[in-house]
């Protein structure tokens, strides 16, 4: 399917600036809030028509699920049954990403995208299969184009919910054994790197699992060198039924005019195939941090972005996306709530 996104205007770019700099603080104290508030009201001002104020409505977190057949390969440090272990584990509240999103205040919703062993059906998982377990890259495509196509079909009909359901910022997490190299091969793919400076250790695997990992993206690359110039080709090729539905549901929340929070290592390789799908996307997005693998700070770098924190985050979820939270809340608090000089009877600073 085709998104239809609309480049966030400059239009209202001295409006919004001229009121970031009103506040009674110096130019620029603020920092990344500052960024980040600028970046909100853009988004908003192209369908509000104002920059008076802006907000942030319903936080909606989605964690895709995936397994992936190249984890046969011996590349993780779990088995592909941990994938649907871990999809219980988030819908009934025991994860990381669960305990983080209801701290803060995110909706949290678990699709299934395609995961070796079906979610028992009293666990509140959307069932949004794109089969049971991709092929391994390394031998063959992952998965069809006709795959990927129906993943963006899907995604778009989620996004689309919520933003019916009144939310105007989301964000993705992601469980799937094996992605971290799905990832990798993405990133060597689009970056034009070699393996070695795009595999990293994961959720902490061994030095010799790292170098088995290498060889196995360093054959998807060989294997499939003749179809990568494509992005939705680079999906069916590398990709991974959940990363798949993270792209197309990134594009459809830019199509909706919605603020787009990008998390870690794999949600960002999702977040270049959808900027080389749409190069509109980049704009409503915002990098909420970077993460322990190795790569990941690269992938930043490369899109010239600035994340938001640096924990040392490598878990995956969604983790880092529903820690920042509280920073886009703070940006847009500080655009509608911080007295101007001219309010606060404070002689301007510059």
């Amino acid at each position: 399917m085709t998104f239809t996104i609309q480049p966030v205007s400059a239009q209202f770019d001295d409006k919004i600036q001229a009121k970031i700099d009103g506040k009674t603080k110096p130019l620029g104290a603020l920092g990344q809030l500052e960024t980040v508030a600028k970046n909100l009201a853009r988004v908003q001002a192209m369908t509000t028509n104002q920059v008076d104020s802006i907000a942030i409505a319903c936080p909606h977190l989605i964690i895709f699920a995936g397994d992936h057949g190249v984890a046969a390969e011996g590349v993780s440090i779990a088995p592909s049954e941990v994938t649907g272990q871990m999809v219980a584990n988030f819908a009934t509240g025991g994860a990381a990403i669960s305990v983080f999103c209801r701290q803060l205040g995110w909706q949290l919703s678990v699709v299934d995208a395609g995961i070796l062993h079906k979610p028992a059906q009293e666990l509140n998982v959307i069932n949004q299969r794109l089969g049971s377990i991709t092929q391994p890259l390394h031998k063959a495509s992952a998965m069809t184009l006709a795959n990927v196509k129906q993943g963006f079909t899907m995604a778009d009909e989620l996004i689309k919910k919520s933003k019916s359901n009144g939310s105007n910022l989301v964000a993705f997490g992601e469980m799937g054994i094996g992605n971290t190299t799905s990832a990798s091969a993405i990133m060597a793919a689009i970056m034009k790197l070699p393996a070695e400076e795009t595999v990293g250790k994961g959720t902490g695997v061994s030095d010799e699992v790292v170098l088995k990992k290498q060889q196995v993206v360093k054959q998807a690359l060989s294997l499939h060198q003749n179809d990568l110039s494509d992005p939705m080709q680079i999906l069916a090729c590398l990709g991974g039924f959940e990363i798949v539905q993270i792209t197309g549901a990134m594009l459809s929340a830019a199509q909706e005019n919605m603020h787009i929070l990008v998390d870690g290592f794999i949600c960002t390789a999702a977040a270049m195939v959808a900027i080389e799908i749409n190069p509109a996307v980049k704009d409503y997005m915002i990098f909420a941090h970077c993460s322990g693998e190795q790569g990941h700070n690269k992938m930043l770098q490369w899109l010239n972005v600035e994340p938001l924190l640096n924990l040392g985050l490598r878990l995956g979820e969604g983790t880092g996306g529903a820690l920042a939270l509280p920073l886009i809340q703070a940006a847009a608090a500080f655009y509608n709530d911080m007295a101007s000089f001219e309010q606060a009877s404070v002689t301007q600073v510059v």
